[in-house]
């Protein structure tokens, strides 16, 4: 059996093609509701099919990209299924970790957390990754573990376990350029930082990055790094805006099909700017980037879009519903899934926190923005995964009702619209989160609301083109199940949710709110 120096890892949540469709993914950010738990994790995170010696067929596109760089520079790296780890950790030197949310701290993790009182299985699912005799049985014998990720931070908030599992460095921010030094010092068994932060000076420029070597997760590429946008509650708009080349996207896709993912994920911050004029879209990029893609792929999707990129394309060129009709007319599918940002329904607060949320329209035009863009979505089969943030520095009670009244103006299109709570995270980190949001009865009615209508619109995307396929039948039929027991339970979730959180619901003038004090996130209940 070969043997590596380097191994990257995640657990079972984060190594998982979630059957093929990203969204169920997000079902490992809860707890297990209505089913066994065991259930609950092959329906959002059944096990990756591995080689004989644990490589993953499809593994996340942050350490394929690691991986890529260590190989290129000479390391004998690979990534190992975390069911694996026992036949490389007699010999490794190094283990590096990832995850998008390693302690269940971020949305919506936090929120189902805060609502049901029960543990997130991602985080259980992590823990349990660290508990694994192997991994302590290879820090006895001098193993350097290195954990980095999107969900980074979160180990500054979960010191103690960062202690208990021995784990040497954090890295947070984009690895490519500091990595290969950080992994050297490590297997020549020298003094590691505590906790390396990578600014802008640090991001890699293009001719930095490699290639990946195997297949991403549901063919997932990333088309740009960075984000113009600047909203005060985002990390990735403190890294410079890069879009990566055409031809470096294309061996990438082709990385994926010859290793038998036929359908792909274009990844960026938001896939309508790729050569965008500033933040207007233009048609010539967009349409090149969606030739290379069905050059290749079967299937297509995009990770995330602006809604006000998607108004100015659509109002100017057409261009959202050119490009879906290229789409469905060249690929195996009928409908678009994309993650947009909401955040709030707020001018005032727009203003404020996220002023060129809305450009190249004015902040003040964003209600007008958000209620388009859906109505473009829906007409053109695009299906949304909508975020709203409740507890914004500065929100106050106005804000959460104007959230509340846009809400009532999305109820006709199609679209799933998640609430979460504020995570202090790019120029807002230095700020207290959990402790500074006192849940109010409006706070309450715009999750219920979210609910109600994320339920009605699942059972048409279910219906209407979601897990067509005899393959998909019994996850299908077990999210039906679930999606019956929630449309029960969401029968006294106002009260359910009140209770929660001390909040009275005998007038909409309430002001007895219950005032939280979790302090840092570590005590919350499990």
């Amino acid at each position: 059996m070969e043997r590596y120096d380097i191994v990257l890892t995640t657990d079972r949540c984060m190594m998982s093609n979630h059957h093929g469709k990203e969204f169920i993914g997000f079902m490992a950010t809860g707890p297990a509701i209505g089913l066994p738990e065991k259930l609950w994790m092959w329906i959002a995170c059944p096990k990756m099919k591995v080689d004989s010696i644990g490589r993953p067929w499809q593994a996340p596109y942050g350490l394929r990209k690691i991986e890529a760089k260590l190989v290129d520079e000479g390391f004998k790296a690979a990534i190992i299924d975390p069911d694996y780890l026992h036949l490389h950790l007699k010999h490794a030197k190094v283990l590096l970790l990832s995850h998008h949310d390693y302690f269940a701290l971020g949305p919506p993790s936090s929120e189902w957390w805060f609502i049901t009182r029960k543990e997130p299985v991602n985080r259980k699912s992590f823990i349990a990754l660290m508990e694994k005799p192997e991994i302590r049985e290879a820090k006895k014998r001098g193993l350097k573990i290195i954990a980095g990720g999107p969900a980074a931070w979160q180990w500054l908030w979960n010191e103690d376990l960062w202690a208990k599992w021995g784990v040497d460095t954090v890295f947070d921010g984009e690895g490519e350029r500091l990595v290969v030094d950080l992994v050297e010092r490590a297997l020549n068994n020298e003094p590691l930082p505590k906790y390396i932060y990578a600014g802008p000076r640090d991001t890699p420029g293009l001719d930095e990055l490699s290639v990946i070597k195997g297949a991403s997760v549901n063919g997932l590429v990333e088309v740009m790094r960075g984000c113009p946008r600047g909203c005060k509650f985002c990390s990735v708009t403190l890294r410079p805006l890069r879009m990566i080349p055409l031809e470096f996207i294309e061996k990438e896709i082709i990385v994926n099909v010859k290793n038998g993912v036929d359908a792909g994920i274009l990844h960026s911050e938001d896939v309508l700017l790729y050569g965008a004029d500033g933040v207007k879209p233009r048609p010539e990029p967009l349409f090149k980037l969606h030739e290379v893609a069905l050059r290749h792929y079967k299937g297509l999707a995009w990770s995330h879009a602006s809604l006000a990129a998607i108004v100015y394309a659509e109002r100017n060129y057409k261009l959202v519903s050119r490009l879906t009709d290229y789409i469905y007319s060249h690929a195996n599918q009928d409908y678009l899934g994309v993650e947009v940002g909401i955040e709030t329904g707020s001018v005032r607060l727009a203003k404020i926190i996220m002023p060129a949320k809305a450009a190249p329209y004015s902040a003040e035009q964003w209600p007008e923005i958000v209620e388009e863009a859906f109505q473009i979505m829906h007409d053109n089969r695009i299906v949304p995964a909508a975020t709203l943030i409740l507890g914004l520095p500065e929100e106050n009670e106005d804000d959460v009702y104007a959230t509340l009244e846009l809400l009532d103006r999305l109820k006709h299109y199609r679209s799933l619209i998640v609430p979460m709570f504020f995570v202090p995270m790019g120029y807002l980190k230095n700020k207290d989160w959990f402790k500074d949001i006192h849940v109010t009865r409006a706070h309450i009615e715009v999750m219920v609301a979210c609910l109600k209508h994320s339920l009605k619109w699942a059972y048409d995307i279910m219906n209407s083109f979601y897990m067509k396929g005899p393959q998909y039948v019994l996850a299908r039929a077990l999210l039906k199940l679930f999606l019956l027991y929630v449309k029960w339970k969401t029968r006294d979730l106002e009260k359910l949710i009140a209770s929660r959180f001390g909040v009275q619901l005998s007038s909409r003038d309430e002001q007895s709110h219950l005032q939280r004090s979790h302090g840092t996130p570590q005590p919350l209940p499990a």
